[in-house]
């Protein structure tokens, strides 16, 4: 009887040993990597205040004046919306390269149905938006349902959405007077408000109010923690009830929709609808995504990153341009970001690993 309970004694002492393990991180380092990989905007958040920081202590008051920095939310303001659209895709270990193409798109036919048709430019604005949410659900429908990969899907519905916008408009510009005399609706977004002495356009109160709505969203609702669990493993997301293509088609259609809102506001911040504006939206908002630390294989970020990421482009930009310096050290720094951003992100997710 004694043997047996010592062998029991035992058996109970080397299961609790076996369940006993030890992943407190034991050094400095190893205490960064966990804080960063459980708050992924703290990097683009140090960068940014960095940034600001040095052109700050170069420029003085004159990069630190009321003008210089609502300058940088309206220079940013359309980039950032789209990378709002962009966050909320690449959530889902997914790519949308027809971001921009749908935003101009959507542009244009806010304005020809508008000036060609002759409608209410309220109309014409819920037609645009509507064209732009159809083409993100042909995105997500394509990804979902035919299981095609993002990359592929959305570089051939750019360059469709490109071409039809060319074909549509005959590469005709309607002018900034002739929307200001008689549509003054489709240029809302450019309206200024003066607030503490400060000037700010509606698209930057919009951009901003958009980020924080999504941050609410991706955070409290079961929606946004159905994003990221698509995003980090979409069969596991599927086993544990998640219905994936249901959550796919539903971020593409709603960034999309952003996309739309963006056209709007592209034709606030230059005045006119333009078919070859904003084409570069695309490249620009994954830069943002990025180098906000939203992870490009999915299931990890913050949209509060990507806001920190366009504004770190924007501090880059203006601060440059301020310096006198070649507009090209802004590409050259930016791309070393972009560089860096992806090699941070790899070193924090070895902490899941």
């Amino acid at each position: 009887m004694s043997s047996e309970s010592d062998l029991d004694a035992a058996n109970v002492a080397r299961s609790e040993t076996v369940a006993t393990f030890d992943h407190e991180p034991t050094g400095p380092l190893s205490r960064l990597q966990h804080a960063l990989h459980s708050s992924p905007s703290l990097v683009p958040l140090i960068v940014l205040v960095l940034s600001v920081a040095i052109f700050g202590a170069l420029l003085g008051g004159k990069f630190f004046s009321t003008f210089a920095l609502t300058l940088i939310l309206q220079q940013v303001a359309i980039v950032g919306i789209v990378g709002a659209a962009q966050s909320l895709v690449i959530l889902t270990a997914g790519i949308d390269l027809s971001v921009g193409a749908i935003m101009v798109l959507s542009s244009v036919i806010m304005g020809q149905f508008t000036f060609r048709y002759g409608l209410p430019p309220a109309v014409a604005i819920a037609i645009g938006l509507a064209v732009g949410t159809m083409v993100g659900f042909i995105n997500g429908w394509l990804i979902a349902r035919i299981k095609l990969p993002p990359f592929i899907v959305t570089l051939g519905v750019w360059q469709i959405a490109l071409a039809a916008n060319f074909l549509y408009s005959g590469n005709e510009t309607i002018r900034a007077q002739e929307i200001e005399t008689n549509a003054p609706l489709l240029q809302f977004f450019g309206q200024t408000i003066n607030f503490g002495g400060a000037v700010f356009t509606y698209g930057v109160i919009f951009f901003v109010l958009l980020v924080l709505l999504l941050a609410y969203v991706l955070r409290h609702t079961a929606w946004g923690r159905h994003v990221y669990a698509v995003g980090d493993d979409a069969d596991a997301a599927e086993l544990s009830g998640v219905n994936t293509r249901k959550v796919l088609i539903s971020v593409y259609m709603l960034s999309g929709l952003i996309c739309a809102f963006a056209g709007w506001a592209l034709i606030g911040r230059i005045g006119s609808v333009s078919p070859t504006s904003g084409q570069s939206a695309n490249i620009e908002s994954i830069t943002a995504v990025v180098i906000g630390g939203i992870s490009l294989f999915g299931g990890r970020g913050s949209i509060l990153g990507m806001l920190f990421g366009a504004l770190i482009v924007g501090v880059f930009s203006l601060g440059l341009r301020l310096l006198g310096a070649d507009a090209q050290w802004t590409y050259l720094l930016i791309g070393a970001l972009i560089i860096a951003a992806v090699a941070v992100d790899q070193w924090i997710r070895k902490v899941s690993v």
